[in-house]
């Protein structure tokens, strides 16, 4: 009871926080409360692209995207080849629906980002007619700094494991700002307020989603 009452109370702060930075935002405590809301965007013959995310793929969204009869654009698709996955990410960005996580959510509402490709945060600012973020408790930080270090210590030592990368973060399980063709962290971005033509959704989810 304890954690649902401070889960909440968190993630309303957050959305509030949001919202004065002009991103549609909404709290829920339950994951698939969260899933229901987030395929409401989602009409049949839509195009629908999913940047790389453990939170969407553990929600399940890209199958329950499909049962509705929308087109997936997935460059993380089983036995794609490189030319394709690349030529995926660049249909992402002219998607009806994006889906992504974020990397961090600060309490001042800010999205915190840390890219190996780019495509990610690109459809995230701009190109998508919706672009739809859904992240767990777990991410929301302080401020940008812990965001940073959120990223350092979690997200880019566990993505590195899970892509199989020879990054030094993979052995260590910490950032070692590594200079490798290989490194994953090497984009930053913070989306402080919404980008002006691009139109936004935060979803908080009250539960550990994702790294």
């Amino acid at each position: 009871m304890v954690d649902t009452w401070h889960n909440e109370k968190i993630g309303t702060k957050v959305v509030e926080a949001l919202k004065k930075n002009n991103f549609d935002a909404i709290y829920f405590a339950d994951k698939e409360e969260a899933v229901e809301y987030a395929l409401g965007f989602v009409k049949e013959g839509m195009q629908v692209a999913f940047g790389g995310s453990m939170t969407l793929k553990e929600l399940g969204l890209p199958k329950r995207v499909e049962e509705k009869g929308a087109y997936t654009l997935n460059h993380n698709a089983p036995g794609l080849s490189a030319e394709e996955k690349t030529d995926i990410r660049r249909q992402q960005l002219l998607s009806d629906v994006f889906f992504s996580s974020t990397n961090a959510l600060t309490l001042d509402g800010y999205l915190v980002n840390v890219d190996g490709v780019g495509n990610r945060v690109a459809a995230m600012s701009f190109g998508p007619k919706k672009v739809v973020v859904i992240t767990g408790i777990n991410k929301i930080t302080r401020d940008i700094e812990s965001a940073l270090d959120r990223v350092k210590l979690i997200a880019a030592p566990k993505n590195t494991k899970r892509l199989e990368k020879p990054n030094p973060c993979g052995k260590t399980g910490i950032c070692m700002d590594c200079q490798g063709e290989t490194r994953i962290c090497n984009i930053y971005t913070v989306m402080k307020k919404k980008p002006t033509a691009s139109d936004i959704t935060v979803i908080i989810v009250g539960e550990i989603l994702g790294y």
